[in-house]
This record gives C-alpha cells, structure tokens and sequence, in this order.
C-alpha cells in the first residue's frame, strides 16, 4: 500500500486523513517537519505522495525533478509523487480545486475585478485558477504595488478571496479585511475550511452576499492529488459526497430553547448514537467558575454571567464535529450568534410550557415563563437552522435531528 501524508509545519487542525479515507487504498499519514528538516525528509523519507501544506508549497519546488504544467506556472506546489526510479514529481492541484469552488458557489468570476488577498502559493494558485475563468485577479499583499492599506483603488471588485491563512481554526474570529466600502461587491470566497464560516464569510453573509468556504476546494483539490497518488480517476459526484459527509461530520450540533426543555438530555441520546463529544454551555460556566449557577447569579450577578457564557461559547464554537448544549439565555446576546453558527447547526427544541424543568434554573424558577418565552421567541428563531418539536420522547426528538445530520 502507498505510503501519502500531508507535509506542513502545523497540522493539528487537518480534515485531510479523513478525506483521503474516503478516496483511495493508500495510507495516509500527517508529517509535521521544521524548516531545517525538509530536505533530509524529502530526500529520505518513507512516502510515496505527499500533500503540502502551509509553509511549504514553494520551498518544496526546488527538490522536484519536474514539474506539472500548473505548478511549473504558478511557481507552488501541492502534490509530490516519488516514482518508481526515486525522481520526485511536484504539481498544483489547488488551482483545479479552487476553480471547483467556484463553479460550486455561483458566483461568476468572467470578466469580473477579483481581489486576492495574499501573496503565497495558495494565492499563486488562485491566480491561475481565476484567469482561466477569464477573471481579472488583483494580489493584495502586506507590500507591492497594490497592499492593503491602498484598498480605495479596488472598491469597484465584484470579488474577495482570501488565499491567506487569516482567521483559520485556532484563531478564529479575524478577517484580513473589513466589507465596507465595497460598493460593487457580489461575492466572497474564502479558501479557510475551518471555521465552515470565517468571520469575512459571516460578514458577507450578514451583506446578503454570495459566499462559500474552502471545505469544497479542500475535498476537490485532495480528488486530483488521490489520482496522481494512485492513477484512479475520481469524479465530481464523488467530490461532492465526500464534501457532504465531511460537511456533516465536522459540523457542531448547537441545541438551543427554554430553560428546563431538554437540551441536555437530547444531546446525550445523540452522543450515544453518534459517538460525538457533549459540551455543555452551563456545566462549562460552572467548571470554569468553581460555583453553581445559582451561586454565581447570587454573588455576581445575571451581566456577569451572561459575560462568562459568551466567553464560553467562543470557546466551544470554535471546535467542530461536538454536540454543543447551550443555556436558555444563550440566544439574548446577539454576540453569541457568530461563534456558535460559524461551525454549527443549531436545532430549537420547542416544549410546551408547562413541561419545562425549572429546578435549579435562577431566572425561570419563579418567573412569568409565557412571558420569558413572548420575549425570548424572535432570538430562537433568529439562531436557529431547525426547529425542532420536543413534545415527545427525546429519543424522538434526536431521531428528527438525525434525519438531518446523518
């Protein structure tokens, strides 16, 4: 059996052992090697193809014996295959995974000023992809001729890539630049896969604009490598299942509603069926507190509690592929809504009234709960993807929520 990896510096974040799973009859390893060991380790290592990753998609072209046609005009490689006689062969198959990215978002790139933020092989890559759908790109970078703090001379672009590694798991929540101002703009495409939703795709999402992650490019890209690995053609039909069951897989279960109606119990059922990692907003807020949350309203307060659960969701948002019970307030600070959407579903489970467990919940113990739920209505529904009816059995209720992740 072949022996393939991914070459980067960093990897802990990596969905490419899983998709590569799912493609070919090779093993499929990670290789995390310094700057000072990549020549020894190209030269000598046990691997047969290999993927490369940031930081190292040009500093590998100079140990290839020859290159593809992309990657000899892109100057960046992402696919090595050592071949039979020990010579190494380096090519790009970001360009073709991007430009499947493309297709699959709608957005039409033809003719069109596309900005390209970064300057890396990804970016080179990008580059060639775009012109080949006839797009005009524009490389915005730290420095040259068009950087970013010379944007006013780009407002016309109908397009934004990011091509850099900007707000990817585990620094989620920045974006390389901000929306404004962007008077003609249609699109936004986004090369990160991890978040599913980086803070510039939720932006363009709040704008109303065409948007898409890299997750799509990520699988179409890993496809063209498994066939230089193996020499088995992959089709696109099988591009897109192996997106979507990734999509499904990696994608946090986010369970929302009232206090008292059943989040936690849902999310153990579906962990018993799924094998998924429960998180539970409340119980984290109290590990992290070393008090209940009765005794943490008591001494400080409802605005103090809401400011430990969003710093909690943050946290637990930024994760992918957990169950993530929330609180009943969860939904009341509009600041909780990013974290939690950029790697999730969520799911409202709707209970009626009288069946909600009140023990030990301070805000609806003695509360006027119609009128919790009249005010609390609109945010459900502004966070949720379902709705879910929990009237029943839960085990009904996490059967309806496996209908849509599975």
């Amino acid at each position: 059996m072949p022996a393939c990896g991914l070459l980067g510096r960093k990897l802990g974040h990596s969905y490419s052992p899983a998709i590569h799973a799912m493609f070919g009859p090779y093993e499929y390893r990670l290789y995390e090697k310094e700057p000072e060991e990549l020549e020894r380790f190209l030269r000598e290592g046990g691997w047969d193809g290999l993927n490369v990753t940031i930081p190292y998609k040009k500093a590998v072209v100079p140990f290839c014996d020859e290159l593809g046609d992309t990657a000899a005009a892109t100057g960046s490689v992402n696919t090595l295959v050592r071949r039979a006689d020990g010579t190494i062969f380096g090519d790009s198959t970001d360009a073709s995974g991007f430009a499947y990215m493309v297709r699959l978002s709608g957005i039409d790139v033809a003719g069109e000023k596309v900005l390209v933020l970064g300057s890396g092989g990804a970016s080179a890559a990008v580059c060639h992809a775009l012109k080949e759908l006839r797009a005009r790109p524009v490389v915005i970078s730290r420095s040259g001729p068009d950087h970013y703090g010379n944007l006013d001379r780009h407002r016309d672009a109908a397009v934004i890539v990011n091509a850099t590694p900007v707000g990817m798991y585990p620094d989620n929540g920045r974006s390389p630049l901000s929306l404004d101002g962007f008077s003609s703009l249609r699109g936004v495409l986004d090369i990160v896969y991890n978040p599913a939703r980086t803070a510039l795709l939720l932006d363009a999402e709040e704008r109303g604009l065409a948007s898409a992650g890299g997750l799509s490019m990520l699988t179409a890209q890993a496809a063209r490598s498994s066939e230089l690995f193996t020499g088995i053609p992959v089709t696109d039909e099988t591009v897109a299942r192996v997106t979507d069951r990734l999509e499904k897989q990696t994608a946090n279960v986010i369970l929302v509603g009232m206090p008292g109606c059943g989040k936690t119990t849902v999310a153990e059922i579906l962990a018993r069926r799924t094998g998924r990692e429960v998180l539970d907003s409340d119980r984290e807020i109290v590990a992290d507190a070393g008090r209940s949350i009765p005794e943490i309203f008591a001494a400080e307060g409802e605005s103090s509690f809401r400011d430990r659960e969003t710093s909690v969701l943050c946290r637990l948002g930024s994760l992918s592929g957990r169950i993530i019970a929330t609180g009943g307030g969860a939904v009341l600070r509009e600041e909780n809504y990013r974290p939690l959407h950029q790697n999730g579903v969520s799911f409202w489970l709707v209970r009626d009234l009288s069946e909600l467990d009140r023990e030990g919940r301070p805000l609806s113990q003695n509360a006027d709960l119609a009128a919790m739920f009249a005010a609390r209505e609109p945010r459900y529904r502004r966070f949720a993807d379902h709705v879910i009816d929990n009237n029943g059995t839960p085990e009904e209720t996490a059967d309806r929520i496996l209908e849509v992740i599975t």
